[in-house]
């Protein structure tokens, strides 16, 4: 196998990874910010304020967001697999 192929694979996995994860991360992201913002406001110092919010957040990102990502995972894997004659004739 070609270290320029095992990159190129490894790279495209980064990616979806990222991609799948970006819109969990960034509603958690959001979330915290505000609720980090109303504490200030408030000078409510309450650790466990934010973690039920963003909980509801990841919760309603996966409901939303896993058709897009059944969808991107199994294209990914699609294109994985047909690329094995590929990857057996680089050796």
């Amino acid at each position: 196998m070609d270290n320029g192929f095992v990159v190129e694979v490894t790279n495209q996995a980064v990616k979806v990874a990222l991609m799948l994860a970006a819109p969990m991360l960034l509603g958690a992201l959001v979330v915290g910010i505000m609720v980090s913002l109303f504490q200030a406001v408030t000078q409510i110092n309450e650790q466990t304020l934010s973690f039920i919010p963003k909980i509801l957040v990841i919760v309603m990102a996966l409901v939303f967001m896993s058709p897009w990502m059944m969808e991107t995972m199994t294209s990914f894997t699609h294109d994985l697999y047909t690329n094995i004659p590929k990857m057996v004739m680089h050796r």
